[in-house]
This record gives C-alpha cells, sequence and structure tokens, in this order.
C-alpha cells in the first residue's frame, strides 16, 4: 500500500503532466465553483434554517445552553442552505467534470467507456451517497439524543459530553464522507454505479481509512481556504463599498478565485483515482494470495482424501 506522500506527489506529477488537459476541465465545474462560494454568504436563508432546527432540537430535550449543540445547529443551516442552492450544479457540472477525470484513468476496460456511461454510474452512486451521508446524520443526532437523556441522569459535566460528542460525530461522518468519495471514483472505473458501489468501497478501504484521511486533510482546508478568501476579497469587499453594483475587477477576482477552487477539486478528484488504483492494487494482491491459499487447501484434502482411500481399499 502506498504511503500518503507517495500519492499526493504521484498525484501532482500527473496533474502538471496533463495541465491542459485538467485545467480545461475546471471550467466545467466552474459553475458549482461559482454556486457554493456565493452559497456561503446567504445569510437569511441560513438563518431561517438556522432557527428551525433550533426549534426542534428544544423540542427533542437537546441542552440550549449546550455548546456542542449551539455549534451543530449553526453548521447544519449553513451545511443545508449550501446543499440546496449548489444541488443542481453539484449533479450536473460537477459531475461531469468528475466523469471527464476518472475516464482519464480508466484502464480497467478495453475500450474505455464513454462519458456517457461513466457519468451515469456516477450519477446513481452520488444519489445513493447523498442518502448515506444523510442517514449518517439522522443516527448520530438520535444517538446523541438517546446518551444525553441517560447521561443527563448521571449527572455528567456537559463539557465532557460535548467533547465526546463532536469527536464521535466527526469521526461518524468522515468515514461516511471517505467512503462514499471512493465509492464515487470505484463506480466510474468499474462502471458499476449504485449501492453496489459503496458496498465494494467499504471492503476496499478496510484497514485504508487513517490513508484516506491523511489525504483528504490538505485538500479540504485548501477548499477552505480559497471559501475564506473569496469572502474576505468579494464579499466583505463588495459589503464594505456600499454601492449597489459589482465593479468589473471584482468580477473578475471572484471568478479567479472559484476557478481556483474548480482546480482543487479537479486534484482532489485525481487524488482519489490515484488512491482508489492504490486499493486496488493492494485488493487484488490480497484476494489473489486468499485464493492461492484457498487452492492449496483444496488439494491438500484431495491428496489426504485419496490417502485415505487407498488405505481403505
Amino acid at each position: 500500500m502506498e504511503s500518503t506522500i507517495k500519492i499526493i506527489r504521484k498525484s501532482i506529477h500527473t496533474f502538471l503532466l496533463h495541465y491542459h488537459y485538467f485545467t480545461s476541465t475546471a471550467f466545467l465545474a466552474l459553475p458549482f465553483s461559482i454556486s457554493i462560494l456565493i452559497s456561503c454568504s446567504l445569510l437569511p436563508d441560513s438563518l431561517s434554517i438556522h432557527s428551525r432546527l433550533r426549534s426542534l432540537f428544544d423540542a427533542a430535550g437537546f441542552p440550549p445552553e449546550s455548546e456542542f449543540f449551539s455549534i451543530l445547529n449553526l453548521r447544519l443551516s449553513q451545511t443545508i442552505s449550501s446543499s440546496i442552492l449548489v444541488l443542481p450544479f453539484s449533479l450536473s457540472f460537477l459531475l461531469i467534470a468528475k466523469a471527464i477525470v476518472i475516464q482519464s484513468f480508466n484502464t480497467l476496460h478495453h475500450p474505455i467507456p464513454s462519458l456517457t456511461g461513466i457519468f451515469n454510474s456516477i450519477f446513481q452512486t452520488q444519489i445513493w451517497n447523498t442518502l448515506i451521508i444523510i442517514s449518517a446524520n439522522a443516527t448520530c443526532f438520535w444517538v446523541l439524543f438517546i446518551a444525553f437523556n441517560c447521561l443527563e441522569n448521571l449527572h455528567i459535566p456537559s463539557l465532557l459530553f460535548t467533547i465526546i460528542g463532536g469527536i464521535v460525530y466527526s469521526i461518524v461522518i468522515t468515514n461516511a464522507m471517505i467512503t462514499c468519495n471512493l465509492a464515487l471514483i470505484l463506480s466510474g472505473m468499474e462502471m458499476s454505479g449504485g449501492f453496489i458501489s459503496i458496498l465494494k468501497a467499504c471492503v476496499m478501504i478496510r484497514g485504508r481509512t487513517s490513508i484516506a484521511l491523511s489525504l483528504s486533510i490538505p485538500v479540504n482546508m485548501a477548499l477552505a481556504g480559497i471559501e475564506f478568501l473569496f469572502q474576505f476579497r468579494v464579499i466583505k469587499a463588495y459589503s464594505d463599498s456600499g454601492v449597489s453594483q459589482l465593479g468589473s475587477s471584482m468580477v473578475l477576482e471572484g471568478l479567479f478565485i472559484a476557478y481556483l477552487y474548480s482546480i482543487l477539486i479537479i486534484i482532489d478528484v485525481i487524488i482519489g483515482c490515484v488512491f482508489f488504483k492504490s486499493c486496488k492494487i493492494a485488493y487484488d494482491r490480497n484476494r489473489n494470495a486468499a485464493d492461492e491459499e484457498a487452492g492449496r487447501i483444496i488439494e491438500e484434502e484431495a491428496e489426504l482424501v485419496k490417502c485415505l482411500a487407498k488405505n481403505l481399499s
């Protein structure tokens, strides 16, 4: 199994080797990047969802003074409002860009599958991924609700519960997202979209979760940095200027920042493809070793049966 540094180096080398191809593909993801960067500034929708989630938490019996649930409520409201806005772009422009990158790595089939076939496969998997993420969040809420009601009677400090709850929630959601990302790459590589790709990804990523996590951290930090840069250079500058229209320089700067966001998305897909191939090699090697071991055991059993039959005769 390749190390994290080796996978990142190979991914960057592949990106630079086909720089013009991948940077051109990044333009297809530009509408998605613009929509997700703009969605971070839609405070009215987030505040509306925030108040409704707050009412739901209060009705469920979660402590209103808990810092953990306050942060969780704010983060969920931002995620929901952003997901609703960018959903049409994520299911169209983003998946098309990912399909093009996956097609360039697809060497498992000859001839190389068409772009339409790869898109259909990853589209089906993306629908299942969305359901998995929603189910993971719902399960975490249910478990945290049960745990809070049980621990409240034991008079355990809320700070300890906040720390433990945050750690558990982060681990569950992170593992779900890592598995879903690998399933999306797998569905495009093996042309098998849907829930079966998620099951295969769960088997393939077993024992390699730490590597997948270490690969996702740098990209997610870079994406968060670009989101902050867009907020500071475009959104904040626009609100501080007091004008009703955006200037041409501000628009061009916003488009450039969104393009950088698209390039990072393409690099993330490249890293996912390289990681998938690494997992595939290790998985095939282990499966072949298991098949050889099973074959050897069958041969030994056959020889034993022959010896017993010869002695009995």
